[in-house]
């Protein structure tokens, strides 16, 4: 493939659609960060001894700077987070696992300093150090319900997750990382945070498994302010090969650089579950799933507000985030239904198909630059864009996941998030960021991992990576999965990349797996690391 299209091409596919996985992708949801879901992960657990277990992490409140005190970033009380699982390939949710978050003061209310002889209540969210056991000096605390709901989300049976060791039905969600005073030096944030990770009992599932709630290093990975100023990169690799270093790729071409991750020293909420394969998946070992959270109808304000009332709210539920696979709302819907997206359910998702079969962005690359491209080349090609229509190539991608690796055997269209749980967990040091496409079948799209690449997969695929032949052959050899030919999308074997690298060795090998946040204080602090 000649550079010259490669390079008109994809910087119209970026500089249009592409932002974090799913980080303010409607614009409604800008208006309430605190239900707004960043990302969707679930795989197999690849934490050793844990291989039987799926992981799933659904992130909310985006782009968290440390240093955001006094008040941080709490879940909102008035909200209903949910992970919804499908087991039967209906495109409905079988499962569904919800969670509810209360304010709490301490047992006195705020606690007061004597003001020269005057009991004043302090000023601040936390006054004191903290330490695992030990949280005198923190103001407000967060606590939280985790509720099994089997059948409809709304109308099911509902029976209460609960503690293993005690049978207790409440859970803490630890202080976020305001900085390392608070928490009495370097690295011991970790092991504060660790102690709120919970064994529980997940009604009828004999085997027990873990739940954790609190603050994370973002794993997500994008050059995301030169991405929104006109892609001011060249976005093809300026080296022979990734990571490099030798500058013996194209002239003027981006390099893999960790540094070109913007989004480096930003922090997120994560709601993380690891439940037992045998207790999510049906007859088929398959299982499909996706986050939402939830506001009540009707809010009305409180004009004499006071810390645990500053709101009155009443009527439905009413779902405002959705994420399954990533960067769906961001790259295939159209802009004017990103808000409807987020509050529909995979069932309806009929409504957004010709988004998917006839997708708008390679479009829109080709209205832009054929005349320029065949200009540079002296060529006369007729269309940039992937010619086979419908695309079932998305559609297998994004609404009903590839037959023999994440497909129920009745294939029913919905986007969600699909994992095969008989598929092994590839262990972290091996795993391939571009997932099933570097030939890894335990990754994207296959499941979600922190480590897989989800940028670069998608841009790819959108633009007919799957017209050309996959690494799934034996020995690693191609295959072309019959959905088209490569005639029929001629950027399709071109590797697109922002230069923002993702490696799985970057993160935990345990248990939530995201990495320590990075922290309020002091400035300058360096970047988080594995601990295992």
């Amino acid at each position: 493939m000649r550079m010259s299209k490669f390079i008109a091409a994809t910087a119209v596919l970026l500089s249009v659609g592409v932002y974090a996985s799913s980080h303010r992708e409607a614009p409604y949801i800008t208006k309430n960060p605190q239900v707004d879901g960043t990302d969707f992960y679930m795989f197999m657990s690849y934490e050793p001894g844990r291989e039987n277990y799926v992981t799933m992490i659904a992130n909310y409140i985006p782009l968290q700077a440390p240093y955001g005190g006094p008040n941080y970033f709490p879940l909102d009380p008035n909200a209903l987070y949910e992970i919804h699982i499908d087991n039967d390939g209906d495109v409905n949710e079988d499962l569904t696992f919800q969670f509810r978050f209360s304010n709490n003061l301490p047992a006195g209310g705020v606690i007061p300093l004597d003001i020269n002889g005057t009991s004043v209540t302090t000023v601040l969210r936390n006054i004191g150090g903290i330490m695992p056991g030990s949280e005198t000096g923190l103001n407000h605390s967060q606590s939280y319900t985790v509720n099994l709901v089997t059948g409809d989300r709304r109308s099911g049976t509902v029976q209460a997750v609960t503690a293993a060791s005690d049978g207790a039905s409440t859970f803490r969600k630890p202080f976020d990382y305001s900085g390392q005073k608070t928490f009495n030096g370097p690295g011991n944030y970790e092991t504060y945070a660790r102690s709120f990770i919970s064994e529980v009992s997940v009604p009828g599932c004999e085997q027990t498994g873990r739940v954790f709630v609190g603050q994370r290093h973002e794993a997500f990975k994008l050059a995301l302010g030169e991405v929104f100023d006109l892609v001011n990169f060249v976005p093809v690799d300026g080296d022979s090969a990734p990571g490099a270093g030798d500058g013996g790729g194209f002239p003027g071409g981006v390099t893999q650089d960790p540094a070109r991750n913007e989004l480096a020293k930003n922090n997120v909420t994560s709601i993380a579950l690891e439940v037992h394969r045998d207790c999510l998946s049906g007859d088929a070992n398959v299982v499909g799933a996706w986050s939402t959270a939830s506001l009540r109808q009707a809010t009305i304000l409180n004009p004499d507000p006071s810390f645990d009332r500053p709101e009155v709210v009443g009527g439905a539920w009413t779902q405002v985030s959705r994420l399954g696979s990533p960067l769906v709302n961001e790259l295939v819907i159209g802009y004017d239904q990103k808000n409807r997206f987020n509050s529909s359910e995979p069932n309806s998702d009929g409504q957004f198909l010709n988004f998917v079969t006839n997708p708008v962005l390679p479009a829109i690359i080709d209205l832009l630059f054929r005349d320029a491209v065949n200009s540079t080349l002296g060529a006369m090609i007729e269309n940039l864009a992937p010619s086979n229509f419908p695309r079932n190539d998305l559609v297998a991608a994004f609404l009903t996941g590839f037959e023999g690796v994440n497909q129920f055997p009745s294939a029913t269209p919905g986007e969600m998030l699909r994992l095969n749980t008989s598929i092994a967990a590839t262990p972290r040091a091996m795993q391939q960021a571009l997932g099933v496409a570097a030939g890894d079948l335990a990754g994207f799209p296959n499941g979600r991992r922190p480590g897989d690449d989800t940028v670069d997969i998608a841009l790819r695929v959108v633009m007919g990576a799957l017209c050309h032949d996959v690494p799934l052959g034996e020995m690693g050899a191609g295959v072309n999965l019959g959905f088209c030919v490569p005639e029929d999308a001629p950027i399709g074997n071109t590797a697109l990349t922002d230069g923002a690298p993702l490696d799985a060795t970057e993160l935990n090998q345990s248990f939530p797996y995201l990495l320590t946040p990075y922290p309020g204080s002091p400035s300058g602090a360096p970047l988080p690391t594995p601990i295992d």
